[in-house]
């Protein structure tokens, strides 16, 4: 079965880097992204949003990234930047939704509108406001489309977690305890990811969101437990990874993997088998929809607003899949390759 690659290579090695897209303007409003990473093709796709974003709306983006999944201080670095430059607004993907609110207060006290995008900070009201994926949602969907995959034996799976790191930020929780929930598992404590007692749960590993990180997990994972039949993963180039480690061992046809993210090489997967279902967001509605929000601020100085019932704005997830099931609305993979991030 063809495998099409979700591999980070590096795109020309930045660490921390700035770009203007605007070399003329009359209100001289500036703004900042700053992501993750700048390798991870949902950071590379959201980064297109808000560079287009600021070029319809007149304002002067400079654009920043962390060495790799976590690196704090690169971000911290990056909005000491931002404020020292004058900017109206900062765009972040946080690397950890807690260790980064005094960087976040600081830029606010200096006037500031702080945008957090796809991974809230904790709590959420760190931020002024958050564009994101209803990850829990997100999580929800897989899991409850894998036990109705499952049917029957979905009291006998054997679960293998593979998540994004050892902070445990929110959009590593929220995906993973969303997963198990519509699989029907108690989480005890929906803030932690792990504490689990129910015995189809082999176990979790860590992957740093990056295909060689999914592919030791699952080694290890195997090792523990050679019959796994189920793989939840952080994200699609994870999800590729542990698919290579369980090809690796001729068992890529037995085991059901789910994930999230929905960019156009993971829902590839998915036409090809490799992946069961993921939940699609939408990192150029939230790059865009933020950038408007800072235009708003610089204008008018009003901040958006969340959406009803919840603690940020929803910009939407969809399930995609090949195999539907009676109770879960998704779409198939070719029109999921008709929406991916774009």
């Amino acid at each position: 079965m063809k495998l099409n690659s979700l591999k980070y290579g590096l795109m020309g090695a930045v660490a921390m880097g700035a770009m203007s897209v605007s070399p003329t303007l009359a209100d001289n409003v500036s703004a900042c992204l700053i992501t993750k990473t700048d390798t991870n093709p949902f950071f590379v796709k959201m980064k297109e949003g808000a560079l287009s974003g600021a070029e319809k709306n007149g304002i002067d983006l400079q654009t920043f990234a962390g060495k790799i999944d976590g690196d704090v201080e690169t971000q911290v670095a990056a909005i000491e930047t931002c404020i020292a430059s004058g900017a109206k607004g900062i765009l972040i993907t946080p690397s950890d939704s807690v260790a980064l609110a005094p960087a976040v207060k600081q830029a606010r006290d200096n006037g500031l509108l702080v945008i957090a995008l796809d991974t809230p900070f904790e709590p959420a009201d760190t931020a002024d406001a958050t564009f994101a994926t209803d990850n829990f949602k997100a999580g929800v969907l897989i899991g409850e489309w894998a036990k109705a995959k499952m049917g029957a034996e979905a009291a006998n799976a054997k679960i293998a977690l593979l998540d994004l790191n050892v902070s445990e930020v929110s959009v590593d929780y929220l995906r993973d305890q969303g997963f198990l929930t519509g699989f029907g598992v108690d989480v005890k404590n929906p803030k932690d990811i792990g504490d689990e007692d129910d015995p189809r749960i082999v176990g979790n590993d860590i992957t740093q969101g990056n295909e060689e990180g999914g592919r030791k997990a699952m080694e290890n994972l195997l090792q523990k437990d050679p019959e796994i039949n189920l793989v939840y993963t952080i994200n699609e180039p994870s999800a590729a990874g542990a698919y290579e480690a369980l090809k690796a061992v001729g068992r890529e046809k037995n085991v059901l993997i789910v994930s999230v993210d929905g960019g156009c090489p993971g829902v590839q997967n998915v036409k090809e088998g490799v992946i069961g279902a993921t939940s699609m967001q939408f990192p150029l509605l939230m790059a865009s929809k933020g950038i408007e929000a800072i235009k708003t601020w610089a204008d008018t100085g009003k901040k958006p607003e969340n959406t009803p019932g919840l603690d940020f704005y929803d910009t939407g997830v969809q399930l995609i899949t090949d195999a539907p099931v009676k109770g879960v609305e998704s779409i198939d993979s070719k029109a999921g390759l008709g929406k991916c991030w774009g």
